[in-house]
């Protein structure tokens, strides 16, 4: 095996027990409420698509603070690099306190605004009210996550992604069904869980910068570059969350059995895909310190390598589900009618797999070399493209299909334009 498949290797396959932390969270509390009936998964889907939009928009708590501290560690700058971590974890934590003040009391406005039914929007609101009180941990979690991977750590992210997600299964098996709190159950269990792993991870990040000599106070300079670099990223994950959230507007107005099985297609979407993403993660890492130190050939074969083992996880990735659709419906919903409707569903989901591997990765590449300006503008272009085609959209298949194919694919053909030329490449601590 070639060095930088090791190098690789090393990195993605850790950090993808971390990575799809929050997807399992997802994915535990959607087969669990299923069993509980239509309208309590319908409404998860409407709490977790508020959620997750709202996690996805402050991604860039991870995603800027790891091309940072590695561009950082690969100058030789140390002390620098923990410091930018230090500084994203309390531009997490003021973000998140904001967000639980200004969002929680507006929890049945933004359920109404999907328009779903009464029993179903009641559902959504129960768990939105209580998740809220996650929120601040897990933006801590991720900015933690992104300050040890730029640090070329991602065992611990790793191990404390896997004990929260065993705590969360056993706090909501006890919560639903052993106390009989229902969807409430589950929204407790996973705020319980998102804390545990957030006190983990900070300790660990402020631990590591004591050593260093680092200082453990916000400095302004770090949250500026954390800001700036998290700006353009800010107006690319708005565009990727718009798209989500269209998909679902759609979704409601179909029908609550095609919600229901759009809240599972995406769960499953979100899992497969931060899986792939995992060799992006591994990407942000590399190419963060391969130009800090100025080594742009390494960066070259980086990338080169990150779509090679894109197709191929995806590929693999697309017989897996395919063999798993029998599974996948007993698994998820007892409901008759959403069972029916899964299995042409998953069948789009999984062709569109390798596609969507090409696409993270080259997301990851330009990531790491803090290439936001133009991940953002491109992503206005994509959600533009794909805006065009939903009104058509008349049928679960063909809403699935046109995220699918219309959507990834527009990001494929922007990302792939980009990471031919050499615009992209900077070198030294800062971008």
């Amino acid at each position: 095996m070639r060095p930088v498949d090791r190098d690789i290797l090393r990195l993605a396959l850790p950090s993808l027990g971390a990575l799809i932390a929050e997807p399992l969270f997802v994915l535990t509390d959607t087969a669990m409420v299923g069993h509980l009936g239509a309208e309590p998964l319908a409404g998860l889907g409407l709490a977790s698509t508020v959620l997750q939009t709202t996690i996805g928009l402050l991604i860039f708590l991870a995603y800027a603070t790891t091309p940072i501290v590695a561009r950082r560690l690969g100058a030789g700058d140390e002390r620098g690099a923990h410091s930018a971590g230090v500084d994203g974890l309390w531009l997490a934590l003021g973000l998140g306190v904001a967000l639980l003040i200004v969002m929680l009391p507006t929890s049945p406005l933004l359920v109404a605004l999907f328009g779903a039914e009464s029993a179903v929007a009641a559902a959504g609101t129960e768990y939105l009210s209580i998740a809220w009180w996650g929120i601040p941990g897990m933006l801590l979690v991720l900015a933690a996550t992104g300050a040890l991977r730029g640090l070329q750590d991602v065992r611990t992210p790793l191990l404390v992604a896997l004990v929260g997600f065993g705590a969360n299964i056993a706090l909501n098996a006890v919560l639903i069904y052993g106390l009989g709190l229902g969807i409430a159950g589950s929204a407790i269990g996973t705020v319980i869980a998102q804390w545990g792993m957030a006190l983990v991870l900070v300790a660990v990040v402020v631990q590591r910068a004591r050593s260093a000599g680092a200082t453990l106070r916000p400095g302004s300079a770090g949250l500026k570059a954390a800001a700036r670099a998290g700006s353009w990223l800010l107006v690319r994950t708005v565009s990727l969350r718009v798209a989500l959230v269209a998909t679902v507007v759609v979704a409601t107005s179909l029908g609550t059995v095609e919600l229901a099985a759009t809240h599972i297609w995406f769960a499953l979407y979100n899992l497969l895909a931060l899986a792939l993403d995992a060799l992006a993660i591994a990407g942000q890492a590399l190419i963060g310190r391969g130009l800090g130190a100025g080594d742009v050939p390494h960066v070259h074969a980086i990338t080169r390598r990150l779509v090679g083992w894109g197709l191929i996880v995806g590929g693999g990735l697309t017989v897996l589900v395919l063999a798993t659709i029998p599974l996948l419906q007993l698994a998820m919903t007892s409901d008759p009618a959403v069972q029916a409707a899964l299995p042409l569903a998953v069948v789009i989901l999984a062709i569109g797999l390798p596609l969507a591997g090409i696409v993270f990765v080259l997301d990851g590449v330009l990531i790491g070399a803090g290439d936001g300006r133009y991940l953002a503008l491109t992503g206005v272009l994509n959600l533009a493209a794909y805006a065009s085609v939903l009104p058509l959209a008349n049928g679960l298949a063909m809403l699935l299909g046109a995220f699918t194919l219309v959507y990834l694919g527009a990001r494929a053909l922007t990302l792939g334009l980009r990471a031919r030329g050499t615009r992209w490449i900077v070198t030294g601590a800062e971008t």
